[in-house]
């Protein structure tokens, strides 16, 4: 098995520089800490954390606590998150909440001891809660704004606004939201969104939900629409399926009889029949963003970090104007 000092003969350099270069290397020139570095990958060697961790006061770990791995919403937000974190020489420590305030704390509270800072994505948590957990470590929030917390926020508010343009444009004026999980802090923002929209233009918006963002809640759903709605807007991609293979089994068509939208498109939208349009979502650059901004946050380079991903409109064939116009 190698060892530092094997490494430091094989870069070159003293066994201090090696050190540095493998637990500290903001003290290091590039050039150095590169040739350390593929040093150490030629040997095979893999620097003690735990050591790392009474040196530097860091752990080399990052948190990430998703709500659920069954909505496939937060699999590419994995994805980056775990790409920001090994590309800077840190590992991923991956729970799930599964919807619950109480275990998002306690979870929270656990990985405070073993990692240097959490991402926290869309917590149900009270604001006081989440500016308590804030005090213990380095947190960074995805999918929801709590004063001047860091935080990542994939604009769907704006998005599904400008899906109701879209549906308004094509001229519906009876629209139906579907809307998502309870506590969902973007659920409420795509309401209030949708709501101003539909205001202004004279229009009615109806809300079902809230629901489980899965195909079998929309498939409910689709059976549960008020008579006269010509116009849906899914609150994801799996309750759109669920919707369309409900009104399909209804004998009514997309878009003839409804148009039928989502606000995400990570499912085969695309290719179903319909293709449903849908909102494209940044949910993997939302996760390696949180994670550079949360080690950004825990070296002191930045304090208050938010910052907002624009979402865009992507029509397909599921909208069609209204019956009539």
């Amino acid at each position: 098995m190698s060892t530092l000092a094997d490494v430091a003969r094989e870069a070159g350099v003293s066994k201090a520089t090696a050190s540095r270069a493998l637990m500290r290397p903001e003290l290091v020139a590039r050039p150095t800490l590169e040739n350390v570095r593929a040093a150490a990958a030629r040997l095979g060697f893999q620097p003690n954390r735990a050591a790392r961790a009474l040196t530097t006061g860091r752990t080399g770990m990052v948190g990430l606590v998703v709500p659920t791995l069954a909505n496939p919403f937060f699999a590419p937000l994995v994805l980056g998150a775990q790409r920001a974190a090994e590309e800077t020489d840190n590992h991923l420590l991956l729970t799930v909440s599964e919807y619950s305030a109480e275990r998002e704390a306690a979870l929270v509270a656990r990985l405070s001891e073993q990692v240097d800072g959490v991402v926290l994505v869309a917590p149900v948590g009270s604001d006081a809660a989440l500016r308590e957990l804030a005090d213990r470590r380095p947190l960074i929030l995805v999918d929801r704004r709590v004063g001047r917390l860091p935080a990542v926020v994939l604009d769907t508010a704006s998005g599904t606004a400008a899906l109701v343009r879209h549906l308004l444009e094509l001229g519906h004026r009876d629209i139906v939201y579907v809307s998502g999980p309870p506590g969902s802090w973007a659920d409420g923002r795509r309401r209030a969104a949708m709501a101003e929209q539909i205001e202004e233009a004279g229009a009615r918006l109806r809300v079902l939900g809230p629901l489980p963002p899965t195909f079998d809640a929309g498939i409910g759903a689709a059976a549960e629409l008020p008579a006269g709605a010509g116009a849906v807007v899914a609150y994801n991609s799996y309750l759109a399926l669920g919707l369309l293979h409900g009104l399909t089994a209804a004998g009514l068509r997309v878009p003839e009889d409804v148009s039928l939208a989502a606000a995400d498109d990570l499912t085969a939208l695309g290719a179903t029949v319909p293709s449903v349009t849908a909102l494209d979502v940044p949910v993997e650059e939302a996760g390696a963003l949180a994670v550079t901004r949360l080690l950004e946050v825990r070296d002191g380079t930045r304090r208050t970090v938010r910052t907002l991903l624009p979402t865009r409109v992507h029509p397909r064939e599921s909208t069609g104007r209204a019956p009539g116009r």
